[in-house]
């Protein structure tokens, strides 16, 4: 794992032109975007709006009393995890087995994969890291006996007596992965609870799927979920079914996060209890479909700062073909679209640097749609016009589908300096 990732012509929005850097040393450069210093289109991330991301989200979880383990998913960066984890995240959450490598090779000391692993090559995998960082605690999930019966054949057919950490996830009827009924949830409990192979650490569950940017349903919906994880955990607890000395409770998606902190402060009577929010959205935020779920959980919470969107896409305007119409030098290999279009926020004219040179972009610039390599930017005709060779910020939605396009993001200031990059590893 490359602990000082190198940037060079084959990073895209690197310039060709420019000697190899390494990620740490590319503020030293004294590049600023707004001189043109980087190939566009490029993605960067502003540092004032992560940092603020990065503590806003620990006090939050200090405030409710629970943990927090990010979602490396996310961004897939090390440098990002890093700081997630010298913020004050009790650890991580991954995907996968190769995530999760990442992830460790980056510090985390306990991380949950909020997934099953079944295969032969995954549970050899995670031996192999589990024995590279004896230190480090991991969590997988499981939601079947016959889930269970193959982690057991592994066992037999490898000669390997580990036995697993694992949460029990409980679903939602119609969505993915996890138990449907609380009758087959407690019957696999005692099943692993009877197994050698695996210790049952806690219950896991994912609420995000409920919410539908609508306070009644979604407080209605998350409702009914936690008051289903404390039927079963109290039930558990009853018959004695934990393998460990702490419970963990986990659940936390990016939308509806504030909902399912009740779940995470549930208490049984023979052990403490540990609660782990998964949120991993939070660190770059977004510019539209959750901000549009963190207006209600501004007014739930009454708050009136929360977090702020880090990620933008930076693209140059290559022509003006026609009245209304701008193309832009971005397009889906380079942007989210899976929840909604790009939105142009911000844009300086083509020649001008410096922060006041930054303008917020008229209302009626509006991406309408996406080519492989271009953004199709309609404008009022009667307003201002796009120029060629003018920059535009792309605010976007989902960055977790933005995140895997690019190897690498700069980081900036507000004036535009380059202070920084992080790198990614999908």
């Amino acid at each position: 794992m490359e602990h000082d990732f190198v940037l060079n012509a084959a990073c895209k929005g690197y310039p060709l032109a420019a000697e190899p850097c390494a990620v740490s040393q590319l503020g030293e450069r004294g590049w600023n975007l707004l001189d043109d210093a980087l190939a566009y289109p490029v993605a960067v991330l502003r540092r004032p709006a992560l940092t603020h991301n990065l503590a806003w989200m620990q006090d939050f979880v200090q405030r409710k009393g629970v943990a927090l383990a990010p979602h490396g998913k996310t961004t897939m960066s090390p440098e990002l995890f890093r700081m997630q984890l010298q913020a004050g995240a009790w650890g991580m959450t991954f995907a996968n087995v190769h995530q999760l490598r990442v992830g460790l090779a980056a510090g985390a000391q306990r991380a949950i994969i909020a997934n099953q692993l079944v295969s032969d090559t995954d549970l050899d995998g995670l031996d192999g890291l589990l024995r590279q960082h004896p230190q480090s605690r991991v969590w997988f999930l499981v939601d079947s006996l016959a889930q269970l019966q193959a982690l057991a054949d592994w066992g037999t057919r490898r000669g390997n007596g580990r036995c697993w950490d694992v949460l029990l996830e409980l679903g939602i009827a119609g969505y993915r992965t996890g138990c449907r009924t609380h009758e087959q949830a407690l019957a696999l409990a005692q099943a692993i609870a009877a197994s050698p192979v695996v210790r049952l650490g806690g219950v896991e569950c994912y609420e995000g799927g409920l919410g539908r940017c609508d306070s009644a349903h979604d407080i209605e919906a998350v409702s009914a979920l936690v008051r289903s994880v404390n039927a079963l955990v109290q039930q558990i607890d009853a018959q004695n079914l934990w393998g460990s000395d702490e419970v963990l409770l986990s659940a936390g998606g990016s939308a509806v996060f504030d909902l399912v902190i009740p779940m995470l402060k549930l208490q049984v009577q023979s052990r403490p209890v540990q609660g782990v929010l998964r949120s991993g959205c939070y660190v770059t935020h977004d510019h539209w479909n959750y901000a549009r779920y963190l207006k209600l959980v501004e007014v739930r919470e009454g708050l009136s700062v929360s977090l702020q969107p880090a990620l933008e896409v930076w693209a140059v305007v290559q022509s003006v073909p026609e009245p209304g119409l701008a193309i832009l030098s971005a397009g889906r290999r380079d942007l989210s679209f899976d929840q909604c279009m790009p939105m142009p926020v911000r844009w300086a004219a083509r020649g001008q640097s410096g922060p006041d040179t930054l303008q917020t972009t008229p209302v009626s610039w509006q991406v309408k749609a996406l080519s492989d390599q271009h953004a199709h930017m309609a404008f009022d005709a009667q307003g201002l016009w796009p120029q060629v060779g003018d920059r535009v910020a792309l605010g976007i939605s989902h960055p977790c589908t933005t995140f895997d396009k690019w190897r690498w993001m700069a980081v900036i200031e507000d004036d535009g300096r380059i202070s920084g990059a992080i790198s990614t590893h999908f």
